[in-house]
């Protein structure tokens, strides 16, 4: 049997100067692909890291949840000590990623232009709010920020509520994807020789993105859509229904085939032939009268049962899972979805990176870094500083470090 085959990023070195979440879940997920992510954080450290809420051995769990495989070095990028320790870092660099507002990189001296003046090949990747030019560039943007503009929010919740936020920090991780896979796009087509790029992530740019076939229903019938509750735009067999038990599943028999069987699987076979739901069309058209038939008829029997019988009927159906029990089904399928993350003192449990390589190393996930714990070794070993200078540098409030002393050698 061949050996494995190496993780597919592993050699290539990101500088991540990102803080919260969009950036720390794109370099995450870099590292996750055997990168080689170097963390560089304020004194204060990414302001995630103080996030009120669920803690794991005193970190924030929300910060765990997103810097895995990464080591940090805190320094002071306003002292011209510490500037110049992040340019030499920058500059052995493949790829630069930063959340920044436009601008603040420059204001700082590190700007995509002048890094790429003397490191042709690299890859400088920018995250914003609103991207590097136009008329928002300045503004701050957060998550729900952008799930507003983007009309997002405006699409999500129930018919006749308050818009809704999307549970998950859609805005953010969307954009950390793009801005992924516009890294590696760049990798790419820079190969063994080719020059270095830079790329402009847009927050709500992703989010529009992401509003896919709903931003054309709305420009071609010039209306906005509403609310989709649990319900779709066009498929009147697509939605969620709740059993007699009060729990709620969904059904997506969205062919021909399907609605038949979801027919004969709920007792009401004439609705086969009913000419006010003889094709989808017509469904749709008459769909509130169509729902109060499939309503009543699901609330004879648990969701469960349901569950199963359209299951058997090769129908398209789920439970409504809670998070905890979702994430109770991942570990008892024990696919490979969810990972423990252990350190010296603690561990946790955490959603792995959905990317599989077959016949692929796979990369141990590290526990996130404490605030400039890789400090010593990043300076000795990558940058040739000597113990006693990178200790003066701590002394003197230029880097922070978790240790008081350099390591022993």
């Amino acid at each position: 049997m061949s050996a494995a085959l190496r993780p597919p990023l592993e050699g290539v070195r990101i500088v991540d100067l990102t803080t919260f979440l969009s950036g720390p879940s794109a370099t995450q997920l870099l590292g996750d692909l055997g990168a080689d992510v170097i963390k560089i954080e304020s004194l204060d450290g990414d302001s995630s890291r103080a996030i009120a809420g669920p803690e794991v051995d005193g970190d924030s769990a929300y910060f765990l949840a997103n810097n895995r495989n990464k080591r940090s070095i805190a320094i002071d990028l306003k002292s011209p000590r510490g500037h110049s320790v992040a340019k030499r870092l920058i500059a052995g660099a493949d790829v630069v990623v930063e959340n920044f507002r436009p601008g603040v990189t420059a204001r700082l001296g590190l700007s995509p232009e002048s890094a790429l003046a003397e490191n042709p090949r690299l890859i400088w990747a920018s995250i914003s709010g609103f991207g590097q030019d136009g008329p928002l560039r300045d503004r701050p943007a957060y998550d729900m920020v952008v799930q507003a503009l983007s009309g997002v929010m405006s699409i999500n919740g129930h018919p006749g509520a308050p818009a809704a936020r999307l549970g998950i920090p859609a805005g953010d991780v969307v954009a950390g994807l793009y801005a992924v896979i516009g890294i590696l796009s760049a990798l790419h087509a820079r190969g063994e020789s080719g020059p270095g790029r830079i790329i402009d992530v847009s927050m709500l740019r992703g989010q529009l993105a992401m509003l896919s076939y709903q931003a054309l229903y709305a420009s071609v019938n010039d209306a906005a859509p509403g609310p989709q509750g649990a319900a779709h735009d066009s498929i009147a067999t697509y939605r969620s229904f709740r059993g007699g038990d009060g729990r709620e599943f969904v059904v997506t028999a969205n062919t021909p085939r399907m609605w038949e069987e979801l027919c004969r699987t709920l007792d009401v076979p004439e609705l086969i032939v009913d000419e006010r739901f003889i094709d989808a069309a017509s469904r749709l058209r008459n769909r509130e009268a169509l729902w109060a038939i499939l309503e009543a008829r699901v609330a004879t029997r648990p969701a469960a049962d349901w569950v199963e019988l359209l299951t058997a009927g090769s129908v398209p159906v789920a439970p409504v899972r809670n998070v905890l029990e979702a994430l109770h089904d991942a570990r008892s399928a024990d696919d490979g979805s969810l990972l423990t993350v252990r350190g010296a003192a603690a561990e946790f449990e955490n959603v792995a990176t959905p990317i599989r390589f077959v016949d692929t190393a796979e990369v141990e996930a590290a526990y996130p870094p404490a605030l400039g714990g890789d400090t010593f070794e990043l300076l000795m070993d990558e940058l040739g500083y000597s113990e006693i200078d990178v200790q003066a540098l701590v002394d003197d409030g230029v880097l922070g470090s978790t240790r008081i002393t350099a390591p022993a050698r």
